[in-house]
């Protein structure tokens, strides 16, 4: 897919004033690959965290 640029912040560091770059609507739901890997590993370190955290309550 295209890369969008709507969102500020992440591992490419979308600055403000990239932010007209791509800008074909008022809200780009959508994510780019790189985001969508991103969003993906920080759920799982989430995720990894949160049993960490539970298997050692269990402990």
């Amino acid at each position: 897919g295209q890369d969008v640029t709507e969102c500020v912040g992440g591992a490419v560091a979308i600055t403000d004033d990239a932010l007209g770059d791509r800008y074909h609507t008022h809200c780009d739901p959508r994510l780019n690959a790189a985001q969508s890997l991103e969003l993906a590993f920080l759920l799982a370190e989430q995720l990894r965290a949160e049993t960490a955290e539970r298997q050692a309550d269990a402990a």
